[in-house]
């Protein structure tokens, strides 16, 4: 029997023209990539509680404004297949400092724009960005 997929909620937490990335430690998926903050979905939990509860939980930030971007399917090794959600938000206050509440998990957080991305990136956060997905809201006209 084949092990179920994971559920993850990534959130992309935009400031200005910047979004927030954290450095994985190697005892994540992802080992020493740039990642997005997020975790798994709890049962009975909507993405958006999902993304505020993980956003607080590794960076102290308060966020609002979440709303669902995308969501995408990914087997990473032959036992590990994430189903990944993306969410956008914004700070509650644009003052607020990330503060890494998980150190076991994560190097610390960083501020980047779209055109000066870190490396190494997560797999599947790559392909997307590479591919043209663009996080930041755009105007209708």
């Amino acid at each position: 029997m084949s092990p179920a997929p994971e559920i993850g909620v990534a959130v992309f937490i935009l400031k200005n023209d910047e979004i927030l990335f954290g450095r994985r430690r190697s005892s994540s998926i992802g080992a020493y990539t740039y990642a997005l903050p997020g975790g798994h979905l709890e049962f009975g939990e909507s993405f958006e509680e999902c993304a505020a509860r993980e956003v607080k939980e590794e960076t102290g930030l308060e966020i609002k404004n979440i709303e669902f971007l995308t969501a995408n399917s990914f087997v990473l090794s032959d036992k590990v297949h994430l189903v990944a959600v993306f969410m956008r938000a914004h700070l509650s206050d644009p003052e607020q400092t990330p503060q890494n509440l998980e150190p076991d998990k994560c190097e610390g957080w960083v501020w980047h724009d779209l055109k000066n991305l870190p490396e190494p990136m997560f797999g599947p956060l790559r392909k997307m960005l590479d591919g043209g997905f663009n996080p930041f809201p755009t105007e209708s006209k």
